[in-house]
């Protein structure tokens, strides 16, 4: 995996792309927003989206299979209160939710069907892949 630094700008100029066309050149991703669970600052992601319904949507910690969860996975865990996606050109304030059990496995077997790639990442690592529900906030 790549360094902090390395990722951190890669990811800058991958949400700068994504802003600067309204999310056309991202297919079905979306724009993660948190708080740094150690260092308290922003940070941006690209994560592919499922949606679930009106103003809510699952998204994946594969990290593509590797040992480690996503540090926006920590981030979520952290600081629940300050997360935010862009889809498109619009901006929500939402609320994680980490999904256990009979509802992961379910929405599991659903994003497997949608994106069969993320059912090889299974074969790559020995953690629980988390499935997040993030919904969005009045």
């Amino acid at each position: 995996m790549m360094g902090g630094r390395i990722l951190r700008g890669g990811m800058r100029l991958v949400a700068g792309l994504y802003r600067a066309t309204g999310g056309r050149s991202s297919g079905s991703a979306l724009l993660l927003t948190t708080v740094g669970a150690r260092s308290g600052e922003e940070r941006v992601a690209s994560v592919r989206r499922f949606d679930d319904g009106d103003g809510r949507w699952l998204v994946v910690g594969s990290a593509g299979g590797a040992a480690k969860h996503p540090a926006w996975i920590y981030n979520l865990a952290r600081n629940p209160d300050k997360v935010s996606v862009d889809i498109g050109r619009d901006r929500y304030q939402v609320t994680p939710e980490l999904l256990r059990g009979d509802e992961r496995a379910t929405a599991w077997k659903r994003i497997v069907r949608e994106a069969p790639q993320f059912g090889g990442y299974l074969e790559q690592t020995d953690r629980e892949i988390p499935v997040v529900r993030l919904t969005r906030t009045s």
